[in-house]
């Protein structure tokens, strides 16, 4: 899946996601594997990305933040996995 210019994600199939590790694969239902943070130009963009992933049967886990220099909002996906959508004003970012 492309993400961005150079921001890809491979989404597999459990079978052949553990041809790549020797490790167990963790039960999203009770604990966290994973968390990615992806930044959107606007607070429109943010809610935009998480509206269309509940259409696609991902669910909201959480309300959206509003901090004054971020907004943040989130989905898990259909594997449980969670992703944090944000935006930072741009005067913010050599401030944090």
């Amino acid at each position: 899946m492309i993400i961005g210019e150079n921001i890809f994600s491979m989404l597999l199939v459990e079978k052949f996601f553990k041809t790549f590790t020797p490790k167990e694969i963790c039960d999203t239902a009770k604990s966290s594997e994973v968390l990615i943070a992806l930044s959107y130009e606007s607070r429109a963009e943010v809610n935009d990305l998480v509206a269309k992933a509940i259409a696609a049967g991902g669910t909201a886990y959480n309300e959206p933040k509003d901090h004054g220099f971020m907004y943040q909002h989130g989905f898990q996906d259909l594997d449980g996995h969670i992703w944090e959508i944000f935006f930072m004003e741009p005067s913010a970012v050599n401030q944090v």
